[in-house]
């Protein structure tokens, strides 16, 4: 049985005269988008353009919405009422989905940025309250999440009630023995080595899960691997990733193709 994997990149997060990412190089190598949506990070005219940018190359597109934080890029918690979130997120796809009308392509994910992604992690009831209303609001898209044990279990909950969830693995960052992200603050937490990167992206989607940074191998289901458009590195190791996946048999899909 062939292997099949997604990898994704967060992009479309400048704002105004400010510039991050390098979205014109990661979006010859990767099959998804995820696109800032104007609460961390972005404007109207960035996502009409990286809108565009992945519509030229084939890229599949997905919204990803944060925290109201432009100052902290979406990193920092937010203490809110669980219904006010949910209403930040349909608020934030909805204005991407106007673009994405605009240049006549579809939604095909919702990844949710930073903070409020880790949230949901630890929360099952908002994690399935969120998935729930992002496919009440935007039909039959992906919802997708970090792979742990318990997000797994969650994916087949989902799955009954007829919500598709797509399990994520991060090759750029270091992962706890618990099978958690490193905080960024510690040390090992962020990879810069494209070499090292590009490597541990094609052990996560061979072998089916990660090494923690103690050595520990975590068994998980992966979907998507992302590499983060704020590292340059792990922009540049794409390129390794999608020759290296070829030569050992893994075919690197949009998820909508498999999920």
């Amino acid at each position: 049985m062939t292997l099949r994997v997604d990898l994704n990149c967060d992009m479309g997060e400048s704002l105004g005269l400010y510039r991050m990412g390098n979205d014109e190089e990661a979006v010859r190598h990767v099959t998804s988008s995820n696109l800032a949506c104007g609460f961390h990070a972005s404007d109207p005219s960035t996502m009409a353009r990286a809108v565009n940018l992945c519509a030229t190359h084939g890229v599949r597109i997905g919204a990803h919405p944060g925290y109201p934080d432009l100052w902290g890029f979406g990193r920092r918690f937010m203490n809110v009422a669980e219904e006010e979130l949910i209403y930040y997120v349909i608020y934030q796809v909805g204005a991407l989905c106007g673009f994405l009308k605009l240049a006549g392509v579809p939604l095909e994910h919702v990844k949710l940025h930073g903070a409020l992604y880790h949230e949901l992690v630890r929360r099952e009831g908002l994690f399935l309250r969120m998935a729930e209303a992002v496919k009440k609001a935007f039909g039959n898209v992906i919802f997708v999440t970090l792979g742990t044990t318990r997000t797994a279990e969650l994916k087949k909950r989902c799955a009954e009630e007829g919500i598709r969830v797509a399990l994520e693995a991060f090759p750029d960052r270091g992962y706890t023995a618990e099978g958690a992200l490193l905080d960024r603050s510690e040390e090992g937490a962020v990879f810069k080595d494209k070499a090292i990167i590009a490597a541990r992206a094609i052990d996560m989607a061979a072998r089916g899960g990660v090494e923690s940074v103690d050595g520990r191998w975590i068994p998980m289901d992966i979907d998507t691997i992302c590499i983060h458009g704020d590292n340059s590195e792990s922009i540049g190791a794409a390129g390794l990733i999608r020759r290296r996946a070829a030569e050992v048999g893994i075919e690197v899909v949009h998820l909508g193709a498999f999920v």
